[in-house]
């Protein structure tokens, strides 16, 4: 039986030393306390399972560690996260992002004032070093025909019911398995609601897999010709597109540093 109010949050762990513990810390610090962290250990590698381990001890908080056998990708590894998680909501969080302290809180208030199942924030956009370069603002609203163009939602930013996600799990693609899910999600709810407030720091890393454009591009073909069964010609026009907004988002961007 899921805990009423209750928030889980998954986090897929793949050599990510160096942001975990920023990361973990500002888990640590939301004013919102009644929550538990599910992190999958999703690497083949196993020298940073007592790193992980380390850093999560130090806390007081909720936790639980799956260790995968061998590496099956972030979308599959918060699978297995939901499965054993106990929440009413299930919250998402890279394992190199960041979360302001309220985010919770805010997130959690909105979803039972407006009685919706699925909201995502604003955030901002952080390097490296966690120096802010960037931010996006998401429209108040998104629907199915607004999403097939190009998404806006921030994974570290989403917080959905569990009754909702359990009837759609990530897919096995490499990237663009959260961008797959929330299409899926969206066709039951019929619209996405956002919070106007900044309370995501999404980490951009240019060697990370999401970053690599073949990847991208390829993934994002097989979402639209594979999963949604577009034909092959509307699936090319939907890549170019979905391409021609995220380099439009990403020259907006910039241009705000």
């Amino acid at each position: 039986m899921l805990k009423k109010n209750f928030i889980s949050i998954i986090i897929p762990y793949h050599k990510k030393k160096f942001f975990f513990k920023e990361t973990i810390q500002s888990i640590n610090n939301q004013s919102y306390k009644n929550f538990e962290v599910i992190i999958i250990y999703d690497d083949t590698d196993k020298s940073e399972i007592n790193y992980v381990k380390k850093i999560i001890n130090n806390y007081k908080f909720k936790k639980k560690l799956i260790v995968n056998n061998k590496t099956i990708g972030a979308g599959l590894s918060r699978n297995k996260g939901i499965k054993v998680s106990n929440g009413e909501y299930i919250a998402f969080c890279d394992a190199d992002d960041l979360w302001n302290k309220d985010k919770l809180k805010f997130q959690l208030k909105f979803m039972k004032e407006e009685n919706i199942m699925f909201s995502h924030t604003n955030y901002f956009i952080i390097n490296h070093y966690s120096k802010k370069i960037g931010s996006l603002k998401v429209p108040k609203s998104i629907s199915y025909k607004q999403l097939i163009k190009s998404c806006d939602i921030g994974l570290s930013s989403v917080m959905v019911s569990k009754l909702l996600i359990k009837k759609k799990p990530f897919s096995s693609l490499k990237t663009k398995e959260d961008y797959l899910l929330w299409i899926k999600l969206i066709s039951l709810v019929k619209n996405f609601k956002s919070i106007n407030k900044d309370l995501v720091y999404w980490r951009y890393l240019k060697n990370s897999l999401s970053s690599s454009t073949v990847q991208k591009i390829g993934d994002a073909f097989r979402l639209y010709n594979n999963h949604l069964n577009f034909s092959f010609l509307f699936s090319i026009f939907c890549v170019l597109r979905l391409s021609f907004y995220a380099l439009l988002k990403k020259i907006i961007i910039y241009l705000k540093i």
